[in-house]
């Protein structure tokens, strides 16, 4: 038989090696669709370029069951948003214009726009050709022109090429320092066209990163942080002629990025991934709900979902005020009612997320699908002048209390106060050695250096600043200096780095790169085993890159990106934090 047709011969051959190589990412592709004839279609080009940057392709047809879209997401490792029919004006809040529109493809529009949203709150890499650029456009808040020949008149050059697709016909001007430009190593690039609309307006966080000689938009790409590029031209074609791999740079960026994307996410199925310390029960009272993915607020258990998020200590912050008798009970009662708020939210949803405090119950939970929260106290003004309430919280299932806020309290001085008390006050001592008693942690982000080094002296437990950064890279007073870094080691504590901008940089948008800076230097300073993150969101943390909790697994792809180990890893999203814990509460027992 001719080996061609010898089918239990290849199949053997298949088998000869094991085990199997490097798992391939998986590239989603989405499919054109011919409405009349119900028929699901893609050309050759797309598989080809995918496999061969070293992908796996899988077609995804436009269908409009969304909780099947949400669970294929889930699979895949990046999408590339293919060409096709004209997108539909009305989902950009235009009425169509009949004349110069072409065809539309309800069906295809409906999928590939949820497609798109739903990809870009995961995280997933993302390429989208031709159509696949005004796509993203409409879906994440452009525009795209109905027609660019009515919209810019017909000087224009020919974008519909009677040249057979593999034939580039002009000539386009990549944006200097842009990723396009890094991707192909030239500010010009020559591509072939065919299109009559195009991206009128770039959404916010992207920027054109290319235009053709007559102004048109055809290319952008993601500012922000998020691995996502729009090309207006067909560069999956020019594989099928001769072999052609001009364009194959572009596809193996979307490789290289779907394979970090694939790695983060195996990393985070062999984690606890923690963030020690989010202020969103202050929109409480705005009518804020876990099971909701919120406009707001920057933590909910959808964006915990989607960033890979295990574990948030949600706190009951409190604003330093009057320190009268009336005023302190307040305190006390606010608190209080706080973390009744969380209580009450948890168990609205509790087939979904659960309250604890007790780190062997961390594994058990996200091995059932759930996600935690764990309780703290943002300053300590809630226990009022009653040493009681420590074991009151500690008893409710609180696990930290930063001892102060922005101004001196009862108990010490704060890196914003007055100096009150050149430390801890005679109060503050007491308190200390209650949290110590309880086995509850000792959190000391916003507290003075005076007042830091007292407790280091005070504490028999190692302490722990829930939402800190570098004071070397940053100046700030909140900051931590290298010396306090490194005290904080040799007391065994830990230093949670935050994603506060004001704390990352003095002048202009904080960004990821930031971040990471702060990070690496806290690790060059303290050691890999006493640094760890408490983004701080939803009290005014956020940064370019990573804006909310659905896009921390944008962390892990830069420990990765910068040769992290599992294990270092590890530490960094949680072990270290939860090794305080543990040896803080084993002390109290």
């Amino acid at each position: 038989m001719n080996d061609k047709f010898n089918l239990r011969a290849e199949y053997s051959a298949l088998h000869k090696q094991y085990p199997m190589g490097q798992r391939r990412p998986i590239i989603g592709i989405t499919a054109n669709y011919k409405s009349n004839e119900r028929l699901a279609t893609l050309a050759e080009g797309y598989y080809s370029s995918v496999l061969a940057a070293g992908c796996s392709p899988v077609i995804i047809p436009p269908y409009g069951n969304r909780e099947a879209l949400i669970e294929l997401l889930s699979t895949l490792d990046g999408i590339v948003l293919s060409g096709g029919a004209d997108i539909d004006p009305r989902y950009m809040g235009e009425e169509p214009d009949y004349d110069i529109l072409h065809t539309i493809n309800p069906p295809r529009d409906e999928q590939e726009l949820m497609l798109a949203l739903l990809a870009v709150d995961r995280g997933l890499p993302i390429l989208g050709i031709c159509r696949g650029i005004q796509t993203l456009a409409a879906a994440l808040g452009g525009s795209v022109h109905q027609d660019i020949y009515n919209a810019l008149g017909n000087e224009l050059l020919n974008h519909d090429q009677s040249e057979e697709r593999s034939v580039a016909t002009h000539w386009v001007n990549i944006g200097e320092g842009s990723r396009l430009a890094a991707i192909f190593g030239s500010d010009r690039l020559f591509v072939n066209t065919f299109h009559h609309q195009a991206v009128n307006r770039v959404p916010q966080g992207f920027a054109v990163t290319a235009v053709a000689p007559d102004g048109v938009i055809e290319a952008m790409e993601a500012v922000d942080g998020r691995s996502i590029i729009g090309v207006q031209w067909h560069p999956e074609t020019f594989i099928l002629k001769d072999d052609n791999r001009c364009m194959m740079p572009l596809f193996r960026w979307l490789a290289d990025e779907a394979q970090l994307y694939r790695a983060a996410k195996e990393v985070h199925a062999k984690i606890l991934s923690i963030d020690s310390h989010c202020d969103t029960p202050m929109l409480f009272g705005e009518g804020y709900l876990l099971q909701e993915r919120s406009t707001r607020a920057l933590v909910d258990l959808h964006k915990m979902n989607e960033g890979a998020l295990d574990v948030v200590t949600m706190v009951a912050y409190l604003k330093q005020e009057a320190r009268d008798a009336v005023s302190l009970a307040a305190a006390t009662e606010k608190a209080s009612a706080l973390l009744q708020g969380i209580e009450e939210r948890v168990a609205a949803n509790s087939s979904h997320v659960a309250i604890t405090d007790t780190p062997c119950d961390l594994w058990r939970l996200k091995n059932d699908g759930k996600k935690v929260i764990m309780l703290g106290i943002e300053n300590g003004y809630a226990i009022g002048s009653d040493i009681a309430n420590i074991e009151k919280f500690r008893n409710r299932g609180v696990v930290y209390m930063t001892l102060c806020h922005n101004g001196d309290n009862d108990i010490c001085d704060s890196a914003r106060g007055n100096s009150e008390h050149g430390g801890l006050s005679e109060f503050g001592y007491k308190v200390v050695a209650e949290m110590n008693r309880v086995g509850m942690l000792i959190d000391l982000s916003h507290a003075a250096e005076s007042t830091f080094y007292a407790v280091l002296r005070a504490s028999t437990q190692p302490v722990v600043c829930s939402h800190s950064s570098c004071r070397a890279l940053c100046d700030h007073a909140r900051n931590l200096t290298d010396e306090q870094l490194r005290a904080l080691a040799a007391n065994g504590g830990v230093a949670q780095i935050t994603m506060y901008g004001g704390f990352l940089r003095k002048e202009g948008e904080a960004t990821l790169d930031d971040f990471m800076q702060h990070l690496l230097h806290a690790i060059e300073v303290a050691g890999i085993d006493h640094v760890g993150i408490g983004t701080d969101f939803d009290g005014d943390g956020t940064i370019t890159g990573c804006s909310s909790a659905s896009q921390l697994r944008n962390v892990t792809r830069e420990l990765l990106r910068r040769g992290f180990s599992l294990h270092d890893i590890e530490k960094i999203w949680g072990g270290n934090w939860l090794r305080v814990m543990r040896k803080v509460q084993r002390m109290a027992e």
